[in-house]
């Protein structure tokens, strides 16, 4: 147990270190000068200069890389170039939308997919388990952002019921804040519960026919005991799986959605950072989202143990 978890641990920090070195070499590499974005056309070849010897981008890349590492390991993610502030103060400034924005649309998504995947398995081969697979086959095809368009237009500018974009003002209350977030969650929960529905029922199924379920059955316990109890429970782990993937694929996923509502998030720091060249900025954004793709995938690990006993083994 002890020597599952920390080859768990070294595993996530060679992941990190990957990560920080790829992201680091791929900003490097890319055209384009921040010096040069941030003084503008009408900067002097020595205001350029100036400004990147300030920055430190005139040094060597290893010597620029070392540098950064030093940086990471006292915790420090550097300072934004045009924001003048800290990166770690930029992240936790944007972090309230894009997390409950996430946590929304994971709950959306849970709470349509895990009910019908459960009762299609259950229904195998029935008209409500051939809709469910079509409309799963149907809503995995959709882009979130088109699907947030249509429903801004039907729900906010023609019915008028949910606010069109933006997270409330400063003195918002939380429900207030959830109300603006209604629409970009139900467009990026309702495309992210296909890829739930399909691995729940995939995984019903796969427990239905074992032979524990056929003696539960036989013992006359109720069809609903048997399928939420018995079988729920073992098929748990592929479900569990999908959920921490799909947690962590909104997190990265909702820069498009953000940007489309207007929403003051993580997502909408990145596109601004992007288009400014703000290397700090970008690298600390991509290591925290990396940083969040190991944690949820390490918190899944913990669970199987917690749901799976065998696999303490």
């Amino acid at each position: 147990m002890i020597r599952y978890i920390l080859n768990r641990l070294f595993g996530m920090v060679l992941v990190m270190f990957l990560v920080v070195t790829i992201v680091f070499v791929i900003l490097r590499i890319t055209p384009g000068d921040p010096a040069a974005v941030m003084l503008g056309p009408d900067a002097t070849a020595a205001d350029v200069a100036a400004l990147r010897t300030r920055l430190g981008l005139d040094q060597p890349i290893l010597i620029q890389y070392v540098f950064y590492l030093g940086q990471l390991l006292k915790g420090d993610l550097g300072q934004s170039i045009f924001l003048n502030i800290p990166v770690t103060s930029a992240l936790i400034e944007r972090a309230e939308p894009t997390f409950f924005l996430t946590l929304f649309s994971l709950v959306i998504a849970s709470l349509i997919a895990l009910p019908i995947g459960i009762y299609a398995a259950h229904r195998r081969g029935s008209f409500i388990d051939q809709a469910a697979t079509t409309l799963a086959m149907l809503a995995a095809s959709i882009p979130s952002f088109w699907l947030g368009l249509i429903l801004m237009q039907i729900f906010a500018v023609r019915l008028q019921i949910f606010p069109v974009s933006g997270y409330g003002g400063p003195g918002s209350s939380f429900f207030e804040r959830m109300y603006h977030l209604t629409l970009p969650a139900l467009a990026l929960g309702l495309v992210s519960s296909a890829l739930i529905l399909r691995f729940t029922r995939a995984s019903m199924l796969d427990v239905l026919g074992d032979d524990y379920v056929r003696t539960a059955r036989a013992k006359g316990l109720s069809e609903r005991r048997v399928v939420l109890k018995h079988a729920l429970k073992n098929a748990l782990i592929p479900i569990l799986t999908v959920l921490g993937l799909t947690a962590a694929v909104l997190v990265s996923g909702a820069v498009v959605t953000e940007t489309v509502f207007g929403l003051p998030g993580v997502g909408s720091l990145v596109v601004s950072a992007v288009l400014r060249r703000d290397y700090p900025v970008i690298q600390g954004t991509l290591l925290v989202v990396a940083g969040l793709y190991v944690l949820i995938n390490f918190a899944i690990d913990m669970l199987y143990i917690l749901v799976d006993p065998r696999v303490r083994y």
